[in-house]
């Protein structure tokens, strides 16, 4: 860390989107020390999470379901995950930093579309999944 940069104290006091936009004023500020936001566009930033999204699915892959459920039991798998999971969430939040996009906002409509979308009917539908 240099001098143009500080640690974010993290109080276990603040609200999670408070520490949500800590962290995403702090990547704005990690790329801006080093001369990064040309780069970070939004086609930039999207293909960036595309990318990091593929390493996460690439921990899968070749894993069985059940063998996908316990992946977080083995430390150096774990390890893994949470940096891919850490990258992925990264570069979204840039890529709504850069768009003006309220994440936290974007997903409370979501989820309140597929609420109107997807009525609870009184028992799981097998057959039906929410991309459909």
């Amino acid at each position: 860390m240099n001098e143009t940069e500080t640690q974010e104290p993290r109080p276990p006091e603040r609200r999670p989107e408070e520490r949500l936009d800590l962290l995403q004023r702090r990547l704005a500020r990690f790329a801006a020390a080093r001369g990064w936001e040309p780069y970070h566009t939004p086609k930039n930033l999207a293909v960036a999470l595309s990318v990091e999204a593929a390493e996460l699915v690439e921990i899968f892959q070749w894993l069985t379901p059940e063998q996908s459920a316990k992946v977080m039991e083995k430390p150096e798998s774990a390890h893994r995950v949470a940096d891919e999971v850490a990258d992925v969430l990264a570069y979204l939040l840039q890529f709504c930093e850069v768009l003006g996009v309220d994440v936290l906002d974007a997903l409370a409509a979501k989820i309140e579309r597929n609420e109107l979308r997807f009525p609870v009917t009184g028992g799981p539908t097998p057959n039906r999944h929410s991309s459909e």
